[in-house]
């Protein structure tokens, strides 16, 4: 009975301390400077591994490559391939002209632009994370020191009070939320609703240790709008969300999620799609419609792309959320790897592997610039304008921009797409070079 007694005045005083010194400034706004302080010693420590790093190598490191595709594996002829294709025809046709075919084929598996944006982004100094494939914490006895107080402080300080947070900020979502949805619609209501999202937001964005600089906060997306951003993390909504209120588009899901899902949908007007109605393009365009056409509805928050990237780049939007109509409010999010590794692979780790990571990270750290909204310019196409607002995204960013479709990512190129191919490889061969 003395065990039992002593362990619930501990944990009593476990919940009193978080209740006090983070979830009540949480939800009121404000910071005790608490997060500023682990900041700055968290930076501090990681420059002086990083020096520890440098003198304790002996051998010299090799530099970084400046673009993806000069890894020292492959060296590219960048010649045209029409050229490349003319010169071999000043020739009758030999078997070995469909080299250049098989070196073509070799360096896009080498260095391929899709599987590449799906694998976490590589740091130019070791973080003090485990998660390495070097030992650098054998390097010197100081930085395995720091190193093992690093794991103890993650796994038995950090990762039990980010557990407690984040269950006092999804418990008080589901119950706020199915408290304000039993209220008759009105602005009571609305406000009611969005004071909820945003207590609830700021006390998971503390149960990550988020630190997160917003700017042009004056170009914040408006009722009746569309937010599109890039996609790096589930956790993107929960970033944009403790700065505003958004209305959420996505699938309807089972288990925790689901019961999130119902609650908050009593409260905001968060569109949900079944499994069946999810496939019917033209239900989900005239149910985003009718939300857009009312001003007095909450921003629609959409993530175009369809899937995580890994931070450094923007792949292809689809069309779909911008044949809506309205105006585009784009965001661009960038967060910083040195901290933590915000992106998840789906295809690697299941949402509760990868929660586990964020919630052992340092931190998570991001930047968050809010762009002038766009509208549909006259005579241009959806995939036109959605590729102008890519472009705007990625440039402030400092992403790379790339045509292809996320969905690479588990799906197979399509049979028409290597038709295409073959058919201009045909043409090139038949025709000396020349497609037109």
């Amino acid at each position: 009975m003395e065990v039992v007694w002593a362990v619930g005045q501990v944990g009593a005083v476990w919940v009193a301390v978080v209740l006090g010194l983070i979830v009540l400034p949480s939800a009121l706004g404000i910071s005790l400077g608490i997060s500023e302080a682990y900041m700055w010693v968290l930076v501090k420590t990681l420059e002086w591994a990083t020096i520890r790093l440098q003198k304790g190598v002996k051998k010299p490191q090799p530099q970084m490559p400046q673009t993806p595709t000069a890894n020292g594996i492959i060296e590219r002829d960048e010649t045209p391939m029409e050229k490349e294709i003319a010169r071999l025809h000043r020739a009758d046709f030999e078997f070995s002209h469909i080299f250049y075919f098989c070196r073509k084929g070799f360096e896009a598996i080498v260095d391929d632009e899709v599987t590449q944006r799906f694998s976490s982004e590589e740091l130019l100094s070791w973080n003090l994370l485990t998660r390495t494939n070097v030992n650098f914490h054998y390097i010197s006895l100081r930085l395995t020191v720091v190193w093992v107080i690093g794991v103890i402080v993650r796994y038995c300080f950090l990762l039990p009070l980010r557990f407690t947070l984040a269950t006092i900020g999804i418990t008080s979502m589901i119950v706020g939320t199915t408290v304000v949805g039993q209220l008759p619609n009105g602005s009571v209501k609305n406000y009611l609703s969005e004071v909820v999202h945003l207590t609830c937001s700021r006390i998971l964005v503390r149960a990550l240790s988020g630190t997160i600089h917003y700017h042009n906060k004056e170009n914040r997306p408006q009722k009746g709008g569309i937010c599109v951003a890039n996609h790096t993390s589930p956790i993107d909504a929960i970033i944009l969300t403790n700065d505003g209120c958004y209305a959420m588009v996505g699938q309807v899901h089972g288990g925790l999620m689901g019961v999130i899902q119902r609650a908050t949908v009593k409260a905001c007007p968060h569109v949900w799609f079944e499994r069946s109605e999810i496939k019917d393009r033209h239900l989900v365009t005239k149910r985003l419609r009718e939300h857009v056409a009312d001003k007095s509805k909450l921003p629609i928050l959409i993530f175009p792309e369809g899937t995580c990237i890994n931070n450094t780049s923007v792949m292809m939007f689809k069309k779909g959320s911008f044949e809506i109509g309205g105006t585009i409010y784009p965001v661009a999010i960038k967060y910083d790897p040195q901290f933590g590794d915000a992106f998840w692979n789906s295809s690697k780790y299941n949402i509760v592997s990868y929660l586990l990571r964020i919630m052992t990270s340092w931190a998570i750290v991001c930047n968050v610039w809010y762009l002038p909204p766009m509208v549909r310019e006259e005579n241009e196409d959806a995939v036109q304008f959605a590729n102008r607002v890519r472009s705007a995204i990625a440039r402030q960013g400092g992403l790379t921009e790339l045509p292809w479709d996320g969905g690479l990512k588990r799906a197979k190129v399509k049979d028409t797409f290597k038709e295409e191919q073959q058919k201009n490889y045909s043409k090139m061969l038949v025709r000396n070079g020349s497609i037109g």
